[in-house]
C-alpha cells in the first residue's frame, strides 16, 4: 500500500462543486485523468499537502504501530462510551427490582413503555443524527450527546410518576442514538475492513460487560439503607454524573478525523488514512448526494441488512427489559438475580468476541451469523416446552443464556454493513435504516411481553421463534446475493471468477478511486465481503 501522486490544488472549502479543480486521489499509480465523483476537499487537500510521503510502503511493523495509536485514542473512547450508553439505558432494568415500579405507581404496560419510548425516540432521531454525523465534527458532536444524556439520566432520580419517567427516557433515547451510527462511521474512517468486525465486537461487547458491572453496582447500592434518596435514585444520580464527566473527557481526547488529529504527526496521519484506502469506502464527505440516497433505498443488500437488524432486535428488546423479571420468575431471589446478571454479561461477551474472532479467522461473517442464531432458537424452544419447577430452573437459566447470542449476530450484521456499503450519503441512509429497524424491533420487543401472559410469557417466545426463522432466511439470501455481485464485478473487468469472498488469487486492484465518494455499485474496484 503506498501513498499517492497528486497534482497541486487551489484552496477550496470543505466541499466544492467545481470538481475539475480537485485532484484525483490515486494509489501510487498514474493519476487518473477523470473528474472525481464529488471528493471531499478537506480530504483532497490533506493528501496533496502530504505529497512528500508518496511511494512509502506501510510495512507490518508500521501498521501495528499506527493501529495501536488509533486504539488508544479512538477504540478506548468507543468502548467506554458504549459501555456507559448500554449501562445507562439498561439502568431501568436494575431499578425495576429496586422499587421504582412501586414508587412511581406504574401499572399494566407502563413499565414496558419506559423501554419502548427510548426506541421510539431513536426511531425519530436516527436519520437527523446520521446527517449531523456526516456534516459536523464527529468527536465534538459525540461528546455533546454524551454530556446531554448523562444530565438527563441524573434527572431521572427526580421523577415521581409515569409521565416524568417517559419524558426523561425519551430524551435519553434521543441523545444516546448517536453512539452506534457514529461508531460504525468511525470504524470505516480509522480501521480496515478486516479489522472492523473485531472493533465493532469490542464496543458491542459492552452490552455484556455492563451486565457484569451493572449487577455489581446494583448489588452494592441495594445494601444502602436509610439514605435520604431511595436506592434507585442513587443509582440514576451516580451513573448520570459519571457520564457527564466522561463526555467532557471525550471532548478533549478524541480526534474528529485523521485530517484533524493534531495529536499525531502529519506523516502518521497520512499513513493512517492510507491504511483504509483498500476499504473503498472513503474517509468523509459532507455533501448529501440524492442519487446515493435513492440507490440505498433501492438496494436489496441494504434491505436485507435492515431486515436482519429488525429480526435480531425484536427479541433483544423484550429480553433486555424483562430479563431480571424473567429470572425472578424462574424461582431465583432478588440477590441471586443481581449476581446471575454478571454471568449473563460474561456469556454475552463470549458470544460477541468468539463471533468477531471466528469471522476474521475464517473470513466469513454471514455463515457465523447463521450459526450464532441457532442457540437463540434452541433456548426459546426450551422456554416453550419445559415447565418451571425447582428441578428445572437451572436448565431454564441455561436456556436463557443461550438466547444471548443475538449480540454476536448484531456485530456481524454491522460489520457486513460497514464493509459493503460505499458512498457517504448511501452510508447515511443505509445506517439510518438499519438503526431505525433496530429501534423498531426494540420498541416492539417489550410490548410482546404482555402483562396478562406472565410469568412465562409463552406468546412472546412463540413470536421470537417466528422472527428467528425469518432472520435465518435473510442471512442465506444476503450471502448468496453478495457472492453473485462479486462474480458480476469480476466478470465486468474480465477477471476470472472465483468462489472466494474477497479478492481473487492474483487479482490486483489499484484502489485509484477509493476516496472519490463512489458507491459500491459505481466503483469497479469494490469487492463485497460476506
Amino acid at each position: 500500500m503506498t501513498t499517492a501522486d497528486h497534482k497541486t490544488a487551489p484552496e477550496s472549502p470543505i466541499m466544492t462543486e467545481n470538481a475539475k479543480e480537485l485532484y484525483s486521489i490515486s494509489s501510487g499509480q498514474e493519476t487518473v485523468d477523470v473528474v472525481p465523483a464529488g471528493i471531499d476537499a478537506e480530504v483532497a487537500k490533506f493528501f496533496a499537502d502530504g505529497a512528500e510521503t508518496r511511494g512509502i510502503e506501510i510495512d507490518d511493523a508500521t501498521n501495528r504501530r499506527l493501529r495501536w495509536m488509533i486504539h488508544k485514542r479512538v477504540l478506548v473512547v468507543m468502548v467506554t462510551t458504549y459501555f456507559a450508553q448500554s449501562l445507562d439505558k439498561g439502568t431501568i432494568n436494575f431499578a425495576s427490582i429496586m422499587g421504582i415500579v412501586e414508587d412511581s405507581n406504574l401499572h399494566g404496560q407502563q413499565y414496558a413503555w419506559l423501554t419502548t419510548c427510548v426506541y421510539i425516540a431513536i426511531l425519530v432521531c436516527e436519520f437527523p443524527t446520521n446527517r449531523f454525523i456526516q456534516q459536523l465534527p464527529v468527536a465534538k458532536y459525540l461528546a455533546f450527546n454524551i454530556i446531554a444524556w448523562g444530565a438527563v439520566l441524573a434527572c431521572t432520580a427526580a421523577c415521581k410518576n409515569f409521565t416524568g419517567l417517559v419524558i426523561v427516557r425519551t430524551l435519553l433515547g434521543a441523545f444516546e442514538c448517536v453512539c452506534q451510527p457514529a461508531f460504525v462511521f468511525m470504524s470505516t474512517m480509522w480501521y480496515t475492513r478486516e479489522e472492523q468486525a473485531l472493533v465493532i465486537g469490542a464496543f458491542y461487547s459492552m452490552n455484556g460487560f455492563q451486565q457484569c458491572v451493572g449487577g455489581l453496582i446494583a448489588y452494592g447500592i441495594a445494601q444502602i439503607n436509610n439514605a435520604a434518596l431511595k436506592n434507585w435514585q442513587i443509582l440514576f444520580t451516580l451513573l448520570g454524573a459519571l457520564t457527564v464527566v466522561w463526555g467532557l473527557f471525550v471532548l478533549w481526547w478524541l480526534p474528529d478525523s485523521p485530517m484533524r488529529a493534531r495529536c499525531w504527526s502529519k506523516e502518521d496521519r497520512l499513513l493512517m488514512a492510507e491504511r483504509v484506502r483498500k476499504n473503498e469506502t472513503g474517509i468523509q464527505n459532507r455533501e448529501f448526494k440524492m442519487y446515493q440516497a435513492i440507490e440505498a433505498l433501492l438496494d436489496p443488500t441494504v434491505w436485507a441488512i435492515v431486515g436482519i437488524s429488525f429480526t435480531n432486535a425484536l427479541p433483544t428488546g423484550g429480553l433486555g427489559a424483562f430479563s431480571n423479571i424473567i429470572l425472578k420468575a424462574f424461582g431465583f431471589t432478588r440477590l441471586q438475580t443481581y449476581l446471575l446478571a454478571i454471568a449473563q454479561g460474561v456469556i454475552i461477551m463470549s458470544f460477541l468476541f468468539s463471533a468477531a474472532y471466528l469471522s476474521k479467522r475464517y473470513n466469513n461473517k454471514l455463515i457465523f451469523a447463521f450459526l450464532f442464531t441457532l442457540p437463540n432458537v434452541a433456548g426459546t424452544i426450551v422456554f416453550l416446552t419445559v415447565p418451571t419447577t425447582a428441578s428445572t430452573k437451572v436448565g431454564l437459566l441455561l436456556a436463557f443464556y443461550c438466547t444471548q447470542g443475538f449480540g454476536a449476530v448484531a456485530v456481524l450484521n454491522l460489520a457486513i454493513m460497514s464493509g459493503n456499503v460505499a458512498g457517504r450519503s448511501k452510508q447515511v441512509v443505509a445506517t439510518s435504516l438499519t438503526f431505525i429497524s433496530w429501534a423498531v424491533g426494540n420498541a416492539i420487543g417489550p410490548q410482546v411481553f404482555q402483562d396478562n401472559d406472565k410469568p412465562r410469557y409463552t406468546k412472546a417466545f412463540i413470536a421470537h421463534i417466528v422472527v428467528y426463522g425469518v432472520q435465518l432466511g435473510l442471512i442465506v439470501f444476503l450471502r448468496l446475493r453478495l457472492m453473485r455481485l462479486n462474480v458480476l464485478k469480476r466478470r465486468a473487468q474480465g477477471i476470472a471468477e472465483t468462489r472466494e469472498g474477497g479478492q481473487a488469487a492474483g487479482e490486483s486492484i489499484g484502489h485509484q478511486r477509493a476516496f472519490d465518494d463512489l458507491t459500491d455499485k459505481e466503483n469497479p474496484d469494490f469487492r463485497y465481503v460476506y
